[in-house]
């Protein structure tokens, strides 16, 4: 009579945890890169948001020249908007009206948005520093992004 070894094939049931172990870790890993990602991805999105802003009223203030240092007081909501059947405005008063829509756009696209407006006029050309900022979430201190742009001629 012939004996015969039976010879088996297949996984353990150790070998089976330990794979199921290594591919959780792995999937840990990657959940927490899509995590940081999205958090980059927020953050890019503010940032261009900023840029855009900025950007929009150093083209609002080089428009309105004759407007200069009306850009560093208060928003005021003169009626200036030419789409919307608006009044004509002195210079002036379109740097506040200016100043109210650009006030407007910062505080809803940008989280907790503030901005500030400082004019040097003894500057040769004058200059115009433009900064907004905003709330990160995880981090403490606000964001903020500046331009300083020069207009020559008022």
């Amino acid at each position: 009579m012939k004996r015969q070894l039976l010879h088996e094939s297949g996984f353990t049931l150790i070998e089976a945890m330990v794979s199921l172990v290594v591919l959780s870790v792995g999937m840990i890993g990657i959940a927490a890169l899509y995590a940081q990602g999205l958090g980059a991805g927020r953050t890019a999105q503010y940032r261009t948001e900023a840029v855009n802003l900025v950007g929009d009223m150093a083209d609002r203030i080089r428009a309105n020249r004759l407007g200069g240092a009306a850009y560093a007081g208060a928003p005021a909501n003169n009626g200036c908007d030419p789409q919307n059947g608006g009044v004509n405005c002195t210079p002036i008063q379109m740097a506040a009206h200016d100043l109210f829509i650009w006030n407007q756009q910062v505080q809803q696209r940008l989280p907790n948005g503030v901005w500030q407006i400082l004019v040097n006029p003894g500057a040769v050309p004058p200059s115009f520093q433009i900064q907004v900022s905003w709330t990160e979430v995880g981090q403490a201190a606000p964001v903020q992004h500046q331009m300083v742009i020069q207009v020559p001629g008022f």
